[in-house]
C-alpha cells in the first residue's frame, strides 16, 4: 500500500467546511471513490475524533465536494455534495449542503473551471447534481482573484470575510409534483400540515416540504422544547435525540424517501432534516451575544446527522424561507413572511435574514427563488495524502 497524492482544496463555506475535489482526480467507480473519500475524512472513526483524516468530527465539518466543468446548458460548474458519517462507513449523497454551496463559485474560479472578471462580481451558475437544482453564486473579484476577505459578518463564523450572495433557483417543486410520485413535490403528501403518529412520541403536527433539502418542521413544544436551546441543552440528552430521530425517520417514510424508518436511520441520515420552530423569545447565543425577541420573527433549530446543528444549515434556511412564504405551514403560522418575502430567525449562533420569491396561481404556490448572504474562504490548497488500495 502506498500514499496517494490527490489535488484538493480545504474550504469553508458559510458555517461549514469540507474538502473540495475535481471529479477528474477521483476514481470513476462510485464504490472506489467513496472508499477513498471516507479515508480522506478519516471515517469511520470509532473514537469519534477524525484524528487520522481531514474531517472535523461534526456534521458541519465532515463533508466532501466534487466539482467539474458543466456541460449543461446555462450552467458553469457541476457540484456534487457528500455528507460523511463519523462512526459508520457511509457517505450520504442524497441532499445538498447549503452552506458549502456558497463556496462552490469561489472554488471553481480558483480551480480555473470558471472564468470571472478581473474586478467586480463573477456570477457563477451551479448545477447541484444531488437535488438537480440551479444555484447562483455572486462572487466578488479583485485583481483577477477571488476576494475572500472583507467586513461581512456571519453568525456562527468567528471572523469577517467577503460577502457572497447566493440564490437558490426553484428550490421547491410545484405543489402537484409533476410525475405524481410525491418525492419531487414541494409538499410530497399534498398537505401543508400532516399528523405523524410516532411510536414512543405520539401524534405530532408536521410540515413535510421539499425546499433546498427535504425538511420536516415541527413546533418546538411537540418535542418538549422551548426553541431557545443550544447544542449543550440537546446533544447530551440521548432520549431526546432518540425521539427526534423517530420523528425524522417516520417523516422520511411519509415523504416517500424510504420504505421504513429503519432505512432512514441506517442509510439516509443526512436527509430529510428535522427542524423545530417557536415564537420569538430572548436568549443568549453560543458566543454569549444576547438575541432579543423583537429582533427576530421566529426561533428555529435544526438537527443534522443525529444532533442539533451549531447554527443553521444553509438548506434549512432555504426551507424556512419557503415555508414562511406559504400560508398554512407550521412555519408560516408562527411567522408568516413579510410583504418583501423576508423572514429573520434566531438560531443557536445568532440570527439570519433570508428571503423567498413566492406566488400563488390557481390555488397553487410556487417558490421561484430563495436568497441569502454567506461567505467563503480557502483554508488550504494543494494535495491530500491518503493510503491507496493494494
Amino acid at each position: 500500500m502506498k500514499q496517494l497524492r490527490i489535488p484538493a482544496v480545504y474550504m469553508r463555506g458559510g458555517t461549514s467546511k469540507g474538502v473540495f475535489f475535481q471529479a477528474r482526480d477521483l476514481p470513476s467507480d462510485p464504490a472506489a471513490r467513496d472508499r477513498l473519500l471516507l479515508r480522506v475524512i478519516g471515517s469511520p472513526d470509532r473514537y469519534g475524533k477524525h484524528t487520522d483524516g481531514m474531517g472535523g468530527a461534526t456534521s458541519s465539518t465532515s463533508k466532501v465536494v466534487i466539482l467539474s466543468k458543466s456541460e449543461r446548458e446555462g450552467c458553469d460548474v457541476d457540484y456534487r455534495f457528500g455528507q460523511v458519517a463519523i462512526d459508520a462507513p457511509v457517505i450520504d449523497w442524497s441532499g445538498n449542503c447549503g452552506n458549502l454551496s456558497a463556496a462552490v463559485g469561489a472554488c471553481a474560479l480558483g480551480m480555473g473551471l470558471v472564468e470571472g472578471p478581473a474586478d467586480g462580481i463573477a456570477t457563477v451558475r451551479i448545477w447541484q447534481a444531488n437535488i438537480e437544482k440551479v444555484i447562483v453564486n455572486h462572487v466578488p473579484m479583485q485583481g483577477g482573484e477571488v476576494q475572500e476577505l472583507g467586513d461581512f459578518e456571519l453568525d456562527g463564523v468567528a471572523f469577517p470575510a467577503a460577502e457572497v450572495k447566493v440564490e437558490f433557483l426553484d428550490p421547491a417543486a410545484d405543489e402537484e409534483g409533476g410525475d405524481g410520485s410525491g418525492g419531487g413535490a414541494m409538499f410530497p403528501t399534498g398537505n401543508r400540515i400532516d399528523v405523524l403518529d410516532v411510536p414512543g412520541v405520539g401524534r405530532i403536527e408536521a410540515t413535510l416540504i421539499n425546499a433546498g433539502n427535504p425538511t420536516i418542521f415541527v413546533d418546538a413544544a411537540s418535542l418538549g422544547l422551548e426553541g431557545t436551546e443550544l447544542q449543550g441543552d440537546v446533544n447530551g440528552d440521548k432520549d431526546l435525540l432518540k425521539r427526534a430521530e423517530a420523528v425524522r425517520a417516520l417523516g422520511a417514510v411519509a415523504m416517500g424517501l424510504v420504505a421504513t424508518p429503519q432505512e432512514a436511520t441506517e442509510k439516509r441520515p443526512h436527509t430529510p432534516k428535522l427542524a423545530f420552530v417557536a415564537k420569538p423569545a430572548a436568549y443568549t447565543a453560543s458566543d454569549g451575544k444576547q438575541i432579543e425577541a423583537n429582533a427576530i420573527d421566529l426561533l428555529a433549530r435544526i438537527f443534522s446527522m443525529g444532533v442539533l446543528h451549531h447554527a443553521m444549515t444553509g438548506t434549512g434556511a432555504v426551507a424556512i424561507a419557503a415555508a414562511a412564504a406559504i400560508p398554512g405551514t407550521v412555519v408560516s403560522r408562527v411567522a408568516p413572511a413579510g410583504a418583501d418575502g423576508r423572514v429573520r430567525f434566531g438560531h443557536p449562533s445568532g440570527s439570519l435574514n433570508v428571503g423567498a420569491e413566492a406566488r400563488e396561481e390557481g390555488g397553487q404556490w410556487t417558490v421561484s427563488k430563495v436568497m441569502m448572504s454567506r461567505s467563503a474562504r480557502r483554508l488550504m490548497e494543494g494535495w491530500v495524502r491518503v493510503p491507496g488500495e493494494r
